[in-house]
C-alpha cells in the first residue's frame, strides 16, 4: 500500500530537503498563527507550532495520510529570533549573531489519524565577527528576508559560519536523519526501506 505523505509547509528549503530522500509527497502549507506565547521556552515554541501545523493540515485529509510539519527558529541567549520584520530588524539580528554562538531549533511533527509524534533537534552554530558592510551587502541579496535569524545556511550566509555542531539540514529547516526514522515509524518508505 502506498502511503500518501503531505508536507505541511510552504518552505522551498524543506521541500528540497525532502526531495533528496526520493520520497513521493505533496505540499500543503498551513495557515497558523506563529506568535510566541508569553514566556514560552524555545523548545516548546517549535514543538507546539509544528504540532499545530500538522493538525491543521491533517483535518483536510483521510486518516491514512501521513502529515509532516516542522518549525525552525534561531535562539540567541535564550531569546527567539524569528523572521525579520524590517530591514532594520534584520540588520540588528545579524549584528547580534556576529561573533557569537547560537542555537537553531527545529520542531518536527508527524501525524496519521489520531496518532501524532513530535520532537525537536538543536544545532549549535557560531558566527565569525561580521563587518557592517558585509551585513548590509548580505541583506541586499534578499536571502535573509524570510528566514529565522535573518540568514540561510544553504546560501551566502554559510560564509558567516565558523563552526556548526549537530545536524546541518536542521539549520536549513528539517533534520533529515531524525525525520527519516520517524517517517519509517509511520510506514513511510525512505531511502530504499
Amino acid at each position: 500500500m502506498t502511503i500518501n505523505l503531505i508536507l505541511a509547509s510552504g518552505s522551498p528549503r524543506r521541500k528540497l530537503l525532502l526531495q533528496q530522500l526520493d520520497i513521493s509527497f505533496e505540499t500543503d502549507p498551513p495557515d497558523v498563527d506563529e506568535s510566541v506565547a508569553m514566556g514560552e521556552a524555545p523548545e516548546l515554541y517549535v514543538t507546539r507550532l509544528s504540532a499545530k501545523k500538522a493538525q491543521a493540515v491533517a483535518k483536510k485529509y483521510d486518516s491514512e495520510s501521513v502529515i509532516l510539519a516542522a518549525d525552525t527558529t534561531v535562539v540567541l541567549h535564550g531569546n527567539i529570533l524569528g523572521k525579520p520584520e524590517s530591514k532594520e530588524h534584520g540588520l540588528q539580528m545579524l549584528s547580534e549573531l556576529s561573533g557569537s554562538r547560537h542555537d537553531v531549533l527545529t520542531g518536527v511533527s508527524v501525524c496519521r489519524g489520531p496518532r501524532i509524534e513530535t520532537f525537536f533537534v538543536s544545532t549549535q552554530v557560531t558566527f565569525r565577527h561580521l563587518g557592517e558592510k558585509e551585513i548590509a551587502w548580505y541583506w541586499e541579496t534578499g536571502e535573509p528576508q524570510d528566514k529565522a535569524g535573518s540568514y540561510g545556511l544553504q546560501g551566502a550566509g554559510a560564509a558567516f559560519v565558523e563552526t556548526l555542531t549537530g545536524s546541518y539540514s536542521n539549520v536549513i529547516g528539517l533534520p533529515l536523519s531524525e525525520t527519516v526514522l520517524r517517517l519509517r515509524d509511520f510506514s513511510v518508505e525512505c531511502l530504499g526501506r
